[in-house]
């Protein structure tokens, strides 16, 4: 499968490409195959972190159950700005608080599927990539959701 690194504000990203699709993303690596979507797919994420991207573009096939499918895609449907919090989308989903929680941190392509966006009721939750939830945070502030964090 290509690997293609790159650095972002929250350090080395990998990306991983499967079948003209993006697999995964992730935290850190040394990935060096720069294919036509993996340099697409970094391009993008660079846009998101000078806000002059909200939306991806990219085909996605991470590597899920269909319950994982179906939660993911209620992640993708969070506006970026916009959060939810885990019982929204088990509601959504038909998926306990619990399970949730547990499908956000099985998301196997963070940021492009946005698991930040998901919050505890009164709190930020967890956040199982890199840096833990200072990334979340971090994440969140920049898509000018720190208002939530006060």
């Amino acid at each position: 499968m290509p690997k293609l690194t790159q650095q972002s504000q929250l350090g080395p990203i990998t990306l991983v490409e499967e079948n003209a699709a993006i697999v995964a993303l992730d935290w850190g690596g040394d990935g060096s195959d720069e294919t036509t979507l993996l340099a697409e797919a970094h391009r993008q994420l660079a846009a998101y972190f000078s806000h002059d991207l909200t939306n991806f573009d990219l085909p996605l096939a991470p590597k899920a159950s269909p319950t994982l499918q179906r939660f993911l895609d209620a992640l993708i449907a969070i506006p970026f700005g916009e959060t939810k919090t885990y019982g929204e989308i088990a509601r959504e989903t038909g998926l306990s608080a619990q399970a949730a929680g547990q499908a956000c941190g099985a998301n196997p392509i963070a940021i492009i599927i946005p698991c930040h966006r998901v919050l505890g009721t009164g709190n930020l939750g967890g956040f199982s990539a890199r840096g833990g939830i200072e990334t979340k945070v971090a994440l969140l502030k920049h898509e000018g959701s720190a208002s939530l964090l006060i």
